[in-house]
Order: C-alpha cells, then structure tokens, then sequence
C-alpha cells in the first residue's frame, strides 16, 4: 500500500510525522485505545488521533450523536446552523471570562495565523514574540523557531518558501525564562504585536509554563501594550473541561483551541476579547478589518454537533475522567522509567511537573546524554547534544512497534479507553525495547 502511495504522492502521504521509516501502517479499523491495521495486526494506540480522541476512536457518545444526523441525509450544506452557536455558548461559559467572543475555522494553522492577524490589526505593528520549541502549525508568522538546529538552536526560520525580512519579525524567547523574558520586552516591546506561548508546551517536550513565567507574560504584556495569546490547541479541554488558562488562573487577551472542541473532526477556534475579534467585522467601528473568513467547512454542522457532544460529555463527567487519567498516566511514566532503570539504562519522563494540575494524560520518554539534565526546556529535549533523539524519535518507535504499541516522540496521551491492563501492556513493551537497546545499541 506503502509502494502505491508513493507513486502518486510525495513521500507517500500528507502529513510528513505520520510517514515514519521504513513505512507506516495503514488502519482498516479504529476503536477505543486500538487501532488494526491491513494486515490484522492491532496496535496499543497513544497518538489518538493527533491527541484529539480524549474518549479514544470512534467513540460511542459521538457517534450517537451523529448518526441520527447523517441519516437524514444533512451532509454540508454551506448555509449556517444553530448548533454552532451551541458550541460557542459552551467554550465561552466554560472560560467563565466576561466579555469575549469566538470565531470558528478548521485547523491550528489557520487558528493561529488569524489570531496573529488580529493581533498585527489592532495594535498597528507587525512584530511577534513565541517561545523556542513552540508550534503552532505551518502559520507563516510563526514558522521560526519551532525546530531545533544544532549550533543555531531555536533560532532559525524553519521554511524556505517565506520573506528573508519575516524572520526579523518573528523573536524567540526561551521557555519559562522569566529574565529573557523582561529583557526581550524591554529591547521588542513597543514592535510587538503579539505574544504567543503554549501554557503546555507540545512538540516541545510536555513542559508546563511555570504559573510564575505565565503571570510575568500577562503584566508585560499589558505594560507594554501587546496582545497575549494562548495556543491551547494541545491543552484546551484536556486537563479540565476548559482552557489550561483557568487552572492557571492568567487570562490571554486571544485563545486559540482545537483538537478536543471538534469530537474528532476538523474544528478550531480563536476565543478572544470583543473589542480584538470585532477586527473579524467587514464593516465595523474598529476602523480596521482582518480577513477571518474560515473557510468552506467552518462550522460544519456536522463538526459542530460532534465538538458539542465531546465537550458536553466532558463537563458531565469531568470529575471521574481527568483524576483517572493524571493516576494512570502517572502510573506509566513511573514503570517506563522503571523498566529502563531494570536495564541499567536511564529514561526521563516528561508531561507532569505542576502540583495544581493533576490530570496530566501526556508523557514523553527521553534518553539523555549526560547525568544532570533537568528537562524543564525544550532545548534539553531536542538538542542530540542533552537526549538521544534518534533513540526516541525513530529507534524506540520501531521497538515499540514489534511488540504493538505505537506512539510519536517516544510517548503520547492517553484516553478514557485505556485500562489498567493496558498500561500493565506497555511497560511490558518498554520493558522489552530496554532489553533490545541494552544489548545492541
């Protein structure tokens, strides 16, 4: 299927991390924590569906939603529907923060680069500041300092295809850095348009911004002027059912959310202060106008009704699921370490780290090069010089693989379908790629 794909698409595929070497597999079939694949094979699953199925694939709740719906033959319509305004109503009341409005499109990449659009048109400047390691998909205001380049570090455009005069207008700051931060402000601060951080840090190796690096973003950024945005694309709705930024109680002037608001299908979102999202208006009082069209498939109904079903469920019995999740979860991270350490060899687990928040469903196994690495940046996760990358990011996929437990950047996330047996499963596969990498690497 693999040799086929190739002759008609590059690399064989759409989307470059699915094309792991030497070949991906193909799913026939999804359900809870599995996935089967053509040739029968059935895998542990813990990307679930990019981190999107909180609930795991094809869960019940959404399809019951749906199906009722499909059945009556409404497919998209390209008209609007009152279920949207459904979901607006639950992720505004869910952020419990007066005064704000939200507009919907369909992926992070587009969330993020009209956010930043709003942010250029309602301040009058044209500069953005982001953390080193941070990713907010292909937005071209953005794309610098996502990926780490030896002798360069997270300071380098990461596309060709851009303006060279872009990367003078996109300003790197180190995560949790809370010094860099007060000088970044004090040299960039009066260019700034914006500021956008991941209060947890995805791509960037499961990290929690540090409730005291959150609070110093939020005053500079009102010294000075400068729309704070958090890309909560990855977090939103994940550890409670509503943004991260309620538990951290710090509060962006924009949101952007994804993944988890649509159920499984191609919803995203920028949630933000009236007085910056009125900029969306083609003909109104702010003197000034962004271009937030959506797209054709914004608010389909279709992914509104499977997001209003998700979230729903998710304030419903959010008391049950993210304390279970933060146990089991914990209970993973602490065996893969275990396993490794029964082999002589030392893995550090990121996706905890921050006592107010229990329900942490991420962990990522890293494999470092020296003794003392505290892993509380992005740098100790992806410079070759502090963690073997190779060993996480293609090594430990494959000897995972074997044993039929698939996962992206040496962990993932977990679901509501994973049961204590499962994880009882998985350390057992760790436990065996520690062995394989003992013994010949």
């Amino acid at each position: 299927m693999f040799e086929r794909a190739t002759k008609v698409m590059i690399r064989g595929g759409s989307h470059t991390l699915r094309l792991w070497k030497p070949y991906p597999f193909f799913p026939a079939s999804a359900q809870g924590a599995t996935v089967t694949d053509l040739d029968g094979s059935v895998y542990l699953d813990y990307w679930q569906g990019h981190y999107a199925n909180l609930l795991g694939h094809n869960p019940e709740v959404i399809r019951q939603e749906l199906e009722p719906y499909l059945a009556a033959g409404s497919l998209h319509t390209g008209f609007e529907n009152s279920v949207q305004i459904e979901l607006a109503e639950k992720i505004l009341t869910a952020l419990a923060q007066p005064g704000l409005k939200i507009r919907f499109t369909t992926s992070g990449t587009l969330a993020a680069t009209y956010a930043i659009m709003l942010a250029m048109g309602y301040t009058g400047r044209y500069y953005v500041l982001k953390i080193g390691g941070g990713w907010h998909g292909s937005s071209p205001y953005l794309l610098k300092g996502a990926k780490f380049h030896p002798g360069r570090g997270f300071n380098q455009m990461d596309s060709a295809g851009l303006p060279p005069e872009l990367a003078r207008h996109i300003i790197v700051t180190r995560f949790n850095d809370q010094e860099q931060l007060e000088k970044t402000f004090k040299r960039y601060g009066s260019k700034l348009a914006a500021f956008i951080l991941e209060p947890f840090i995805g791509v960037g190796g499961f990290l929690f911004c540090s409730p005291e690096y959150l609070k110093l973003a939020r005053k500079l950024a009102d010294d000075y002027g400068v729309v704070l945005i958090f890309d909560e694309i990855i977090s939103g709705f994940r550890f409670c059912p509503s943004g991260l930024q309620k538990l951290y109680g710090v509060r962006p002037d924009l949101s952007l959310f994804g993944k988890l608001i649509g159920g499984g299908q191609a919803v995203a979102a920028v949630a933000g202060r009236a007085k910056i999202m009125s900029g969306c208006e083609t003909a109104g009082s702010s003197g000034w106008h962004v271009n937030f069209e959506g797209g054709t498939f914004s608010a389909h109904e279709e992914y509104m009704r499977a997001g209003l079903a998700m979230l729903n469920y998710l304030t419903s019995h959010g008391k049950e699921i993210y304390p279970r999740l933060g146990q089991l979860t914990a209970r993973l991270r602490q065996g893969i370490e275990q396993a490794f350490a029964a082999e002589g060899l030392k893995v550090v687990c990121t996706g905890s780290g921050q006592t107010a928040i229990d329900g942490s469903s991420f962990f990522m196994v890293n494999f470092p090069q020296k003794d003392k690495i505290s892993y509380s940046s992005p740098e100790d996760v992806w410079d070759p010089a502090r963690s073997d990358v190779f060993l996480r990011e293609e090594a430990l996929k494959l000897a995972l693989l074997i044993n039929g437990v698939h996962v992206v950047h040496g962990g993932g996330c977990l679901s509501t379908a994973h049961t204590e047996q499962d994880i009882d499963r998985t350390i057992e596969a760790y436990r065996q790629a520690a062995s394989i990498f003992r013994r010949f690497l």
